[in-house]
């Protein structure tokens, strides 16, 4: 493989570094260089924040270039629609995306509009064949009661279902390595929750 392209978006708090960190490190388990990049909004709890991971057989710069993305992970649907732009068709870009909101402060305070769910979803197509859109932290907050968790559960579930050029085994010792013991185990059972999970394609 000569290079896989990652764009992960999300908010302050949903372990967006986290999930870069572990991806990155079971890339360099299975053998690949690979770097990374973090891109910060607001230094804040609830701010917007994106990280790129490219790996493959020599990778020389750690941004994800406008169109060259692979696989978008979109922990919250807004963010989705900031980072539409690194998907294109013709790069058959795979927007991961929980449709779970999580409203900026912006909205009631300058009173910005939130897009709905149905806009965000048209226009991500507009930027993609494969647009997978459905409520990660829903169905883990009805596994271990919060939602936390919800960026171990997409990972798992991009690794099940072919979208991510990684073996699970790899990935799961990433996740040993990276996550503290006393919460390792629930985050091996969201692992492989959304490693199970099978969810059809929006076109």
């Amino acid at each position: 493989m000569k290079e896989f392209n990652i764009v992960i978006a999300g908010v302050g708090g949903q372990g967006v570094i986290t999930l870069m960190r572990i991806i990155a490190e079971a890339t360099l388990k299975q053998g690949y260089d690979v770097k990374t990049s973090e891109l910060h909004g607001l230094a804040q709890r609830g701010g917007p924040i994106s990280c790129h991971v490219r790996f493959g057989e020599k990778i020389y710069s750690p941004l994800v270039m406008q169109g060259e993305a692979h696989l978008i992970f979109a922990l919250e649907p807004l963010e989705a629609l900031r980072s539409c732009y690194y998907g294109s068709r013709e790069n058959e870009t795979v927007f991961l995306v929980n449709n779970y909101s999580i409203i900026p402060l912006s909205v009631p305070i300058i009173k910005e509009v939130y897009p709905s769910l149905t806009e965000i979803d048209e226009t991500l197509k507009g930027f993609s064949a494969k647009v997978l859109s459905f409520n990660a932290s829903e169905i883990v907050k009805r596994e271990v009661g919060n939602i936390v968790l919800t960026n171990i559960f997409m990972l798992g579930y991009a690794v099940g279902n072919g979208l991510i050029p990684l073996k699970k085994d790899f990935v799961m010792e990433a996740i040993e390595e990276s996550v503290p013991r006393k919460y390792l185990e629930v985050n091996k059972q969201i692992f492989e929750l959304g490693c199970s999970l099978k969810i059809t394609s929006k076109a």
